[in-house]
């Protein structure tokens, strides 16, 4: 069992540190790009956060829509002129392996439809010439087992499902702002997505050993499907620290504007 729990934490014990700025340090220093965030990035953890850091980001993680709002809000004020929505994604098309980019074209939340920024998406299938154009799925509720995947990908075409994509789409349309969003998958459809695993993280988006411990001392069985979980993250997680540094500042916005 231990050796899952370490392989777990080496998923996550390679990403990046934000410095005391919020930028990651192996990001090329912009002239003023340190002095004013005009690109929000919205996540659901806090090793996704870590990476998406850097000159002219403000990351927002694990807040409520009110509080995304209120900081998008402030940032429109000081110059932001884009937000996008980072990280890991579940797999809703059986082709997507753990790794693999998704760049929306949409994001689809109940019966609606959020278009994407054109350019800012054709710029990142630019950078990412592997990635997949397609709708993303946004959830307010985990989305584990494959046959809720296949069920979620029928009825909305998504290639992809996380829980921050739509949140993004609704603010960015309330403040006009140019919004795409950019996930790699982190769990194909046909992985068995374990409870120990979906208690990974706490409150705060940290990895939470004890808890694992305490699913996988419940049901021991869940070992298995654990490692299989690990070996994905840690594929996800070299995508997205390889991805991000390739983007820059500001997500490639700051060439656009």
């Amino acid at each position: 069992m231990s050796s899952e729990l370490a392989s777990i934490q080496a998923a996550y014990s390679e990403c990046p540190t934000r410095s005391s700025d919020g930028a990651d340090p192996g990001f090329p220093t912009v002239a003023g790009e340190r002095r004013r965030s005009t690109v929000i990035a919205l996540v659901g953890m806090a090793f996704e956060a870590r990476i998406a850091a850097g000159p002219g980001v403000r990351v927002a993680y694990r807040k409520t829509e009110h509080d995304i709002a209120k900081l998008v809000e402030g940032a429109v004020r000081q110059g932001c002129c884009g937000i996008v929505s980072f990280g890991v994604a579940g797999g809703l098309m059986p082709r997507l392996r753990a790794g693999d980019w998704i760049v929306a074209s949409s994001i689809v939340a109940a019966q609606t439809v959020h278009a994407t920024d054109e350019t800012w998406s054709r710029k990142l299938l630019r950078v990412i010439p592997s990635a997949n154009h397609a709708p993303i799925a946004g959830v307010d509720f985990p989305v584990s087992s494959p046959a809720a995947k296949r069920e979620l990908h029928a009825k909305t075409g998504a290639a992809a499902v996380d829980m921050e994509s739509h949140v993004v789409a609704r603010i960015a349309a309330r403040h006009r702002l140019s919004f795409t969003a950019l996930r790699v998958v982190i769990d194909p459809i046909e992985r068995v997505v374990p409870p120990a695993a979906l208690a990974a993280m706490d409150p705060d988006g940290n990895l939470n050993v004890f808890a694992i411990m305490r699913a996988l001392m419940a049901n021991p069985s869940q070992v298995t499907a654990l490692a299989r979980v690990a070996v994905d993250a840690m594929a996800a997680c070299a995508e997205l620290i390889r991805v991000r540094r390739l983007l820059g500042p500001q997500f490639g916005l700051v060439d656009l504007r």
